[in-house]
């Protein structure tokens, strides 16, 4: 495609396919904040190298788009420390979540605090993700489980995206635990969610998904059910927290309503993985709390791989189960624990991580049309990205077609 102007020019850079696989020798030219040209060098119009204001040559080095962390829970105040101690001296996640620990313990510190001290506490972690190449994040609600604090959340996680720079997708997740005020009466919580907060999450804009824990100690799979009714009567796309640590049918419940992704999935049987590929639904993988709470079963990545299901990889970040703030290291756990290849981990972390937030038309890939959104590595070789834990390679990164 020729276009008569470009302000900025890429040239000689190695770049990636939707699938992960490595092409060499390409160009990209950017208009504003998109893409609007790009291709094989020997296709570049000969005018560009010449007319072009801004020509950066990259001699070879990888240019991915900017990698996209698909699910977490940054927004939070305080930590877990005291919890992990327990699970050191042999306490189960569960046990700790029965006794008011787990998911309570930080909807109680999250909804001791300010807005201000809200954002504060987040703000280091999605500029964390940031420097390390990360340019589109989903935060999640789902530590204030009543409607001050669950809006308090989301519009600190949309102000995260205005300081950062980084492309927040905001996800309501008050159906993430029930609350003590509601401990004997989770029926009239779920009808709480459906008929008060959710209308008003979705009257405030502040919303762009929403997402159910469907699982033995959060929501039964009538109750995921009727959550998932109304969000789609308010026209909230689905997601769903499914087959963790059990299998509760959850994945072919989020399939009937064409949910962008089901994560986590332990559990998940091939009835699952093929409601998955059916319904064009996103399976997100989450090495990180699978590592730290040392979980021993793995999600099924042979069923995913035959049923031709889209793999995404997040870093879960979160206090409870995966505190952590590197989508590089969590790329590294997909392939040393859950045996995913270098081309499937890093279209896990772009392309399939844009299709689990209904992003693929926007970022995810190198394409004309899409955002400018890139990182170019002090690398040619795409497999480093993997290999590295703990060191995050020397990079560029692009948001909207300026470098920050």
């Amino acid at each position: 495609m020729h276009v008569t102007f470009v302000d900025k020019l890429l040239v000689n850079v190695t770049t990636l396919t939707k699938d992960g696989l490595q092409q060499a020798s390409q160009a990209i030219g950017i208009v504003g904040a998109s893409i609007a040209w790009c291709g094989a060098m020997r296709d570049l119009p000969r005018d560009y190298q010449t007319s072009v204001p801004n020509v950066m040559d990259a001699e070879g080095k990888l240019l991915t788009p900017g990698l996209i962390d698909c699910h977490t829970h940054l927004v939070y105040a305080g930590n877990r420390a005291d919890e992990f101690k327990l699970r050191l001296d042999g306490v189960s996640y569960a046990d700790i979540a029965r006794h008011g620990g787990g998911i309570l313990s930080t909807v109680r510190q999250t909804r001791s605090v300010s807005e201000e001290v809200l954002l504060q506490q987040s703000l280091p972690r999605i500029l964390a993700l940031r420097a390390e190449g990360v340019t589109t994040v989903e935060i999640k609600s789902g530590y204030g489980l009543d409607l001050a604090t669950e809006l308090k959340m989301l519009r600190v996680a949309k102000r995260l995206g205005e300081l950062s720079g980084v492309r927040v997708r905001t996800t309501f997740l008050g159906a993430h635990a029930i609350p003590p005020e509601f401990a004997s009466q989770k029926q009239a919580y779920v009808d709480y969610l459906c008929h008060e907060v959710m209308p008003l999450v979705v009257e405030a804009g502040l919303a762009d998904a929403m997402d159910v824990f469907c699982e033995s100690i959060a929501f039964s799979r009538a109750e995921t059910e009727q959550l998932f009714a109304t969000a789609h009567a308010l026209g909230l796309p689905i997601k769903c927290h499914a087959e963790q640590l059990s299998n509760m049918g959850a994945t072919l419940l989020a399939t009937k309503y064409q949910a962008l992704s089901c994560d986590h999935l332990e559990f998940l049987d091939a009835e699952g993985a093929t409601a998955m590929a059916g319904a064009g639904t996103v399976a997100v993988l989450l090495p990180g709390a699978y590592y730290f709470l040392r979980e021993t079963r793995k999600p099924p990545i042979d069923l995913l791989r035959e049923a031709c299901v889209g793999i995404a990889i997040a870093s879960d970040c979160n206090p409870g189960s995966a505190p952590t703030t590197s989508l590089l290291l969590m790329m590294n756990m997909a392939c040393q624990l859950f045996s995913l290849t270098v081309p499937e981990t890093l279209s896990a972390v772009t392309f399939q991580a844009a299709r689990a937030l209904g992003m693929e038309q926007q970022v995810g890939t190198l394409a004309v049309g899409m955002a400018a959104d890139m990182v170019l590595w002090s690398t040619r070789d795409s497999a480093e990205l993997c290999y590295y834990f703990g060191h995050c390679l020397a990079h560029q990164t692009m948001i909207a077609g300026v470098w920050i």
